[in-house]
């Protein structure tokens, strides 16, 4: 395939190692970096799928560069989602399709697959509380993480006893706090909850390394060419 990247940090990097790999051409690198690339210099004559992973504050700007320029774009940066339903309304008008994910590892969509489970089981039977903990790196910048706030939708969709979340401790019953903290160099880990008098269940994932990401990002791009509409990890694992 011919991807274009966009974002060079160490996604960015990686991709493109994982991708070279695989046999794929990058056709193009837009960064900060490198003020003389731009977008609107490609089209989807030059790029099979554009792969976004940069900041909250340019994410939404990216894709919509990349679906007006008719490119397929799997976007996998955090913190822009009040703009999703613009980029939806685009990508359905452009007739370009859009992937987006708040993780790319296979293992996260399991992760959230089970949290849903588990939420509408522990709601059946009663008795317990929840929370979400995420833990960071120092150099991520959104607030929850994007994982912690898919996790907490899908809590919020099974267990019914929540109704909104809190981005620290709360004494509200309604809520469901999500605990963030940031130190070091943590790649990501996620940490579910469920506390009654009686015990406490957890259910956690932990990234040791970038490789997941990079490797479900990939298979986004290499899914989504071809198809219109909106998607996310569920419709690429079947989930």
């Amino acid at each position: 395939m011919k991807l274009l990247l966009i974002g060079y940090g160490k996604m960015g990097r990686a991709i493109e190692a994982q991708a070279i790999a695989r046999g794929h051409q990058i056709v193009g690198i837009v960064d900060p970096s490198r003020p003389d690339v731009r977008i609107s210099d490609f089209t989807a004559v030059q790029v099979d799928a554009a792969i976004e992973f940069t900041h909250p504050d340019a994410a939404f700007q990216n894709v919509v560069a990349c679906l007006r320029q008719g490119i397929p774009v799997v976007c996998g940066s955090t913190g822009w989602l009040h703009h999703f339903a613009e980029a939806q309304t685009l990508s359905q008008e452009t007739g370009t399709p859009l992937f987006y994910a708040s993780n790319y590892s296979v293992g996260v969509n399991l992760f959230f697959h089970f949290n849903e489970y588990i939420a509408a089981k522990m709601h059946q039977f009663g008795g317990y509380d929840v929370q979400v903990r995420e833990i960071h790196h120092t150099q991520k910048v959104d607030q929850p993480s994007g994982t912690a706030l898919t996790a907490a939708e899908g809590i919020l969709r099974h267990f019914p006893a929540k109704t909104t979340w809190r981005n620290e401790a709360t004494d509200t019953a309604s809520e469901l706090a999500i605990l963030s903290e940031r130190e070091g160099a943590v790649v990501g880990t996620h940490i579910i909850t469920y506390s009654s008098p009686a015990d406490s269940i957890e259910l956690k994932h932990e990234a040791h390394t970038r490789e997941g990401f990079v490797q479900g990002a990939l298979l986004a791009a290499e899914w989504l060419p071809g198809r219109q509409g909106v998607f996310g990890m569920k419709d690429l694992l079947g989930l």
